[in-house]
């Protein structure tokens, strides 16, 4: 895909988290719509997944961290075609197979279960591990929040994918700066990112995590890096693309009413059509 391509895909995948989280009148779409260019970029550029066989043995390997934007993953993997874009509005719906966390066993495309912030690092750092010992070529690759890297086991997973010179991890911080209570800074700092995981002896890249062109060049640069892991630190803006939940605190974890569903939705058919 081209950028112009990438942007388009990724509007839709916006539009497709505001649908669910509005008819699930639940949900996170503060931090599912910051990364969704980098959902977007993984799922139709960068990883080799085939959602005609999704439980592939050589498929690259996606765990989604910070389990509560599941919203941003199912919308992107909707749009990819491992199910209905219908089926996002059953979001949270009791018998749905769309949870509020992602669920391997009922969901096409999820490879791990998870949603307990801090976790999905460890288990990503299992399936990377997993392959340099089975000696195939499949890529892990792991999403994580800046507040969920508050957590203590994030940092002991760190030290393991370093110490295994896991080259074939790659870590995906989304960094906008914004958790449920407030900026991160203000809660309990974990900057400088780039630092620590430095300190762990990863190989990494700062980027803006809405830019498409530097979102590329990033991963494309992860695939060269040899006998060390890679963390891309993605600045982002929190709510990205619905002007009244850009770098707003309040929308990680509500869902718009009707007028604000209208609202939010009128702004993205908007900038589709400009695209």
């Amino acid at each position: 895909m081209n950028k112009k391509e990438l942007e388009k895909t990724a509007n839709s995948v916006r539009q497709g988290i505001i649908t669910a989280v509005h008819a699930a009148k639940s949900g996170h779409p503060g931090g599912s719509l910051s990364s969704a260019d980098i959902y977007t970029y993984l799922y139709f550029e960068e990883m080799n997944v085939d959602p005609a066989k999704p439980d592939d043995p050589d498929r690259d390997r996606f765990v989604l961290s910070k389990g509560h934007t599941a919203p941003g993953l199912y919308s992107t993997l909707a749009n990819r075609g491992f199910f209905p874009v219908k089926d996002l509005e059953t979001l949270r719906h009791t018998g749905s197979y769309l949870q509020g966390h992602p669920d391997m066993k009922h969901i096409p495309g999820v490879d791990m279960s998870s949603g307990s912030l801090g976790q999905g690092l460890s288990a990503g750092v299992g399936m990377a591990l997993s392959a340099k010992i089975d000696k195939k070529s499949y890529r892990t690759y792991v999403l994580c929040g800046d507040g969920e890297i508050e957590e203590g086991q994030i940092w002991e997973a760190a030290m393991f994918a370093g110490a295994k010179k896991l080259d074939n991890l790659c870590v995906i911080v989304d960094n906008n700066n914004l958790q449920i209570d407030g900026p991160i800074d203000e809660v309990n700092s974990p900057y400088p990112i780039d630092k620590k995981f430095e300190a762990f002896n990863f190989h990494v890249i700062n980027i803006d995590g809405n830019d498409f062109d530097q979102i590329e060049k990033a991963f494309k640069e992860a695939r060269g890096v040899k006998g060390v892991p890679t963390a891309i630190i993605a600045k982002t803006t929190k709510g990205k693309g619905v002007s009244y939940m850009e770098n707003q605190v309040g929308w990680h974890g509500k869902a718009p009413n009707d007028e604000e569903y209208e609202k939010a939705m009128a702004e993205l058919k908007a900038a589709a059509e400009k695209l």
